[in-house]
């Protein structure tokens, strides 16, 4: 799947697509997963049809079907970069410089 070619709404269709997938090979219907995860039928339904859902939603569906460690694909942990690492040099870093916000800025 090519994400950065496809709408949002394509993106959300792909995932719910994905999602009733899953839900079906493991034999749930979307009543036991709605009640084993703590959201209602209604959420899980646009969440299936391709309509956004809340991201706390989809953790509760995603931990009640036991795939919360697939959210470790979706957005894996970063450390920081070789040369962050020589400039911090054991230190980790607390915050942004937020010196690209002042470039763009005019005075």
């Amino acid at each position: 799947m090519n994400l950065a070619n496809m709408s949002d709404k394509a993106i959300l269709s792909e995932l719910g697509n994905r999602l009733q997938r899953e839900r079906l090979n493991r034999n749930m219907t979307q009543s036991e997963l709605a009640v084993k995860s703590g959201v209602s039928v209604r959420a899980l339904q646009y969440l299936e049809t391709g309509r956004s859902c809340t991201l706390a939603s989809m953790i509760k569906i995603l931990r009640a079907m036991g795939s919360l460690a697939s959210l470790d694909a979706f957005f894996p942990e970063s450390g920081p970069s070789p040369v962050q690492l020589a400039r911090l040099k054991g230190r980790e870093r607390e915050r942004a410089s937020g010196i690209g916000e002042k470039r763009g800025k005019k005075k």
